[in-house]
């Protein structure tokens, strides 16, 4: 059986987005979205959500490029002088697994963030993080621990098959050490109870994932549960990441041949929750 999830990051970040969103959910195929809880339009984001209970809204985690939910003095290993969210991966990452006091800040920032997306009142569909940061193993362990207690049910682990892309258009996407940390953390996940997908398709075509490629994608899905994950945007807004080609991927999720494709192909199009 084919099921598919798709999902739209950053939702909250700019009305343009959030726009984006609603219209790709009512006219498209895009079942989910990750909510950014201190984006600059989350609570537009949540109003919008509340008015559309089929879409499945999870917690994107913002940990980089970006601001916390807490007051920057309380989490001063893990922002820069701006007070917002370190840009550097790597010495962000280090920072975490050689810090102790860095860790307790994580935590306190994660639970803050949970915290957040509870007051909502949304359901929480699933949970990933801004630049697959969960990937790291202190981000991801402490994501698990505190999801546990806000009722977290689905995560993502960014594993892409390599020869579907090659298929389609004959991208060669390298093999990465991200994937490794993505395989450990889908059986890190899956044992405690998580659902995750087989596969997920979004990372070799970020912030590109044009018409052409969804139906590709659609028409070369594999068997099982996947997720394509989306940057869907009316156009660039403040923060933005430069390149991306928002308007492109949301006018791949309003394509009426793209809803078709899922049609012809026999396809189970929901959410996480509809698939835990």
């Amino acid at each position: 059986m084919k099921r598919l999830i798709i999902t739209a990051d950053d939702f909250g970040a700019s009305l343009a987005v959030n726009d984006a969103v609603e219209t790709a959910h009512r006219e498209g195929i895009l079942t989910a979205a990750s909510l950014m809880v201190a984006g600059e339009a989350a609570a537009d984001a949540v109003k919008r959500a509340k008015q559309m209970p089929s879409l499945g809204v999870g917690l994107h985690v913002v940990l980089v490029e970006g601001r916390p939910m807490l007051p920057p003095e309380q989490v001063p290993a893990l922002v820069d002088s701006s007070g917002q969210f370190r840009t550097d991966m790597v010495r962000a990452g280090i920072t975490i697994f050689a810090s102790p006091a860095a860790r307790r800040q994580l935590a306190a920032e994660v639970e803050a963030q949970f915290a957040a997306f509870a007051q909502t009142g949304l359901p929480l569909d699933h949970v990933n993080a801004h630049k697959h940061f969960h990937l790291h193993p202190t981000i991801a362990g402490t994501i698990l621990t505190v999801g546990r207690r806000y009722g977290m049910k689905a995560i993502r682990a960014p594993i892409e098959p390599r020869a579907v892309l090659e298929t389609i258009d004959g991208t060669k996407a390298g093999p990465g050490i991200e994937r490794l940390w993505a395989q450990h953390v889908r059986q890190r996940m899956r044992g405690a109870g998580l659902t995750v997908p087989d596969q997920v398709f979004g990372l070799a075509w970020s912030g590109a994932l044009t018409t052409a490629r969804l139906r590709g994608l659609i028409d070369h899905l594999p068997d099982g549960l996947t997720e394509i994950y989306t940057h869907p945007a009316t156009g660039p807004y403040a923060g933005s990441a430069p390149g991306y080609r928002y308007a492109e991927e949301y006018a791949a999720l309003i394509d009426g041949l793209a809803k078709q494709a899922v049609e012809r192909n026999g396809i189970s199009l929901a959410r996480f929750a509809d698939f835990n």
